[in-house]
């Protein structure tokens, strides 16, 4: 079936022909860097830590961060200042995020980690589905779903970041399409950013709450049903207000 995830909506929006070369094309120029090998171990110690507070997180970064940079390109490989700052924090953002929860969530209890998500999008042609995976869900004794999606970055995030539209519409359609597939009632389930910072002196983790009620959910999938139409129809028209933003630019690819 034909589908679509939010990594791939926001580079629609961002511009319609760069999300065919890279989603219907598959042109790939970034392959990554240090900081998305960082953002993927952090993220693998997140992962294991909810589901068994005793794990050696220090092992599962270190691990997972060599085999990330060695699968770097060549031209991607770090400096070493910045590997070694980066290997002397991550192995315990995973516990400063696991002491987060307790402390946003007294009584948690896991949920779901990494779960999948494939849901139709009802009103949209082609007979598509929005695919997701959601990092956390927890539940609280109040009966609370709780989707939270972990971000590392280095001192935190500024006030437009944590507002932007298009930032908070991952949790708005993770949400939406959660509420779909378990038949929860979407009174019951909040959403949330967790932010992993590694140069924080303090504060090293940060969980805020991004609302999504009625009208960003419809807002949400007006975007999301208009992309799905024009991949589906094959208009893939190029916004030039981003080109000096794009990787494409000025290629063999995007002249």
């Amino acid at each position: 079936m034909p589908h679509i995830s939010y990594s791939a909506l926001k580079n629609w929006e961002f511009c319609p022909f760069y999300h065919k070369l890279t989603y219907i094309d598959r042109i790939k120029i970034f392959k990554g860097n240090v900081h998305t090998s960082f953002g993927t171990s952090v993220h693998a110690g997140c992962e294991k830590i909810v589901l068994d507070e005793s794990v050696d997180t220090e092992k599962i970064f270190s691990q997972t961060f060599k085999d990330e940079l060695e699968s770097l390109p060549e031209e991607e490989k770090p400096d070493p200042k910045l590997v070694e700052q980066m290997s002397s924090v991550g192995p315990d953002l995973p516990k400063y995020a696991l002491a987060a929860l307790h402390e946003k969530f007294p009584g948690f209890k896991v949920f779901s980690v990494e779960e999948e998500i494939v849901e139709p999008i009802l009103d949209a042609p082609g007979d598509f589905d929005f695919k997701g995976f959601v990092d956390l869900i927890i539940k609280t004794p109040d009966g609370k779903y709780h989707i939270l999606d972990w971000k590392t970055c280095s001192w935190g995030w500024d006030i437009q970041k944590k507002t932007d539209k298009m930032v908070t519409y991952q949790l708005t359609y993770y949400k939406k399409f959660f509420c779909d597939k378990h038949d929860v009632d979407p009174k019951m389930v909040e959403t949330y950013f967790g932010l992993l910072k590694r140069t924080a002196k303090k504060e090293h983790v940060e969980i805020f709450r991004v609302s999504s009620g009625p009208r960003k959910v419809n807002n949400s999938l007006k975007l999301l049903e208009t992309a799905v139409y024009n991949i589906h129809n094959k208009n893939h028209p190029k916004n030039r207000t981003k080109c000096e933003k794009c990787e494409f630019n000025r290629t063999e690819w995007c002249p």
